[in-house]
């Protein structure tokens, strides 16, 4: 009997995937330390942990991304070796990343057939057509094939991946942190979606960092913590507080308390703004609204529709064709962002590798990198590396930043590693204004509690906090106000105690 396979039972259903032993190692780290992995024939097996416990490095082994410095897979009870994805999805193995893996500018029926080995030099559309017409009335996917996925929208483009996958015959399907840009009522197509292929003998496994999912979705639940398994539940006998507790090691708080709302005067005020894309198109449309001190203005939205935009039109890294925009009653209207910064803005980008670090730095250098023009850092034009390290380790400490030294280069970082990194230079040198765009987005339970109670101390500081993110529970949770978004316009604008289901249907468009 292996370490961890006294959960099952004689009445458990088929097993069709097993891991046993799986080691992966970088240099300077263990991601996978002897893990086992079973999932079962028609249920959904959740993987959880922290950022950086190994759940992605498990499952870029299982799908030939990675090769196992040790350990061995089964598919049906036969052994298998996975050098590649081709070689996965042979095996019915796919999976759907966060970044979609899609060709804006071809068809979602050339997209489906596209790398197939199988496919004629030129291939019968109609009848590709025909059977992802099939399959997506079958599985209520809802896709047409003749669309470009330019445009669709993203809860559309993940369908086409799942439908990819199904079309190739997959019987396993892995999704990662599939509901994050998802509205509410998307979030349900695909959960119907899942429990019709489990229905049918599909298996899948959920990679996620939300507790009610897991709950909702899951049958089984496999905990990693530091590349280690740490516990096997059976979805039904736990809760997310146990969940929480055995990821992070600790109680993890749900509802972050904050002050009563007070807020004062106005920081931020956008009037009559647009902004129009290279092809004309408004990008942004005739934006009105005002943010006060002490107060986070929620930003709700499907993402595409202009939230990215406003974020950099306020930080000084676009320029709007009409309107202003007034900091503190001063205009800053199309400023650089050096002028911003100095205007006592900071900016949490919605992109951390691309624009909110520099992979090659230091951690130490990153958590300078707002400082270093003024004292203590620099002094008579030299900067001081120790007083450069003082304050590394100082926002290490206060954050919680899990890194070998001050001087590894951040990109070794995991994701939310990284994330923790940018939020604490941002907020050390945050003024009246901060702006954060999807600040907890693939962060884990004990992560993001740290993130929201960060931004809410910001809030009861007196600053001013223009919060975007497709966290639904994020915004009630922490915002004063929330702004609903759809196609560059403020559609609404609701108190954070409205239900989900009423700002599900605005994100969708309907007012």
């Amino acid at each position: 009997m292996k370490a961890d396979d006294s959960h099952i039972d004689k009445n458990s259903p088929p097993m069709i995937l097993e891991m046993r032993g799986i080691t992966k190692s970088f240099p300077g780290v263990t991601a996978n330390d002897n893990v086992n992995l079973e999932l079962f024939k028609g249920e959904v097996l959740a993987l959880l942990g922290e950022n950086g416990a190994g759940k992605s490095s498990l499952m870029n082994v299982l799908v030939g991304l990675y090769r196992p410095d040790a350990g061995d897979i089964y598919v049906n009870g036969k052994k298998v070796h996975i050098h590649s994805p081709k070689d996965s999805m042979e095996l019915g193995i796919g999976m759907v990343h966060q970044n979609f893996k899609l060709v804006d500018t071809m068809t979602v029926a050339e997209n489906v057939i596209l790398g197939e080995q199988e496919q004629r030099f030129a291939p019968k559309m109609k009848e590709v057509s025909t059977r992802i017409r099939e399959i997506s009335d079958h599985y209520g996917l809802n896709v047409a094939p003749d669309c470009y996925i330019s445009e669709l929208s993203v809860g559309e483009r993940q369908r086409v991946e799942i439908l990819k996958l199904i079309y190739r015959g997959a019987e396993i399907l892995i999704l990662d942190e599939p509901t994050a840009v998802l509205t509410p009522q998307e979030s349900q197509d695909l959960y119907k979606t899942i429990r019709q292929m489990t229905s049918e003998g599909k298996s899948a496994i959920f990679i996620t960092h939300k507790m009610d999912e897991v709950i909702r979705f899951s049958d089984w639940v496999r905990v990693l913590k530091k590349g280690k398994l740490a516990a096997v539940k059976r979805t039904a006998d736990t809760t997310p507080t146990e969940l929480a507790r055995l990821m992070v090691g600790r109680e993890v708080l749900f509802n972050i308390e904050k002050d009563e709302f007070k807020p004062g005067d106005t920081i931020l005020q956008l009037k009559n703004v647009e902004l129009k894309g290279s092809d004309g198109i408004k990008l942004l449309d005739n934006l009105n609204f005002e943010i006060r001190s002490g107060e986070i203005l929620g930003i709700a939205g499907v993402a595409g529709n202009g939230q990215v935009e406003l974020t950099e039109i306020i930080t000084g890294l676009r320029t709007i064709d009409s309107g202003s925009i007034l900091l503190n009653e001063r205009d800053r209207t199309n400023k650089s962002p050096i002028e911003m910064i100095k205007s006592g803005v900071s900016h949490i980008p919605s992109d951390r590798v691309a624009m909110g670090i520099v992979g090659d730095m230091s951690v130490a250098n990153n958590l300078a990198m707002k400082g270093y023009r003024e004292k203590p850092i620099i002094r008579g034009g030299i900067l001081r590396r120790a007083r450069i390290l003082d304050l590394a380790k100082r926002m290490i400490s206060v954050f919680k930043i899990s890194t070998p030294s001050t001087n590894t280069h951040v990109k070794f970082l995991s994701g939310g590693n990284i994330q923790k990194t940018i939020l604490a230079r941002e907020i050390d040198a945050c003024g009246d204004l901060l702006v954060a765009a999807y600040p907890s987005r693939g962060l884990d339970v004990g992560a993001t509690e740290a993130v929201r109670t960060e931004i809410v101390k910001q809030r009861d500081a007196g600053r001013a906090v223009l919060l975007v993110s497709e966290d639904l529970d994020e915004l009630v949770s922490i915002s004063d106000r929330i702004a609903v978004m759809f196609e560059g316009k403020i559609i609404g604008l609701v108190d954070s105690n409205t239900e989900h289901e009423k700002i599900g249907l605005m994100m969708a468009g309907i007012k």
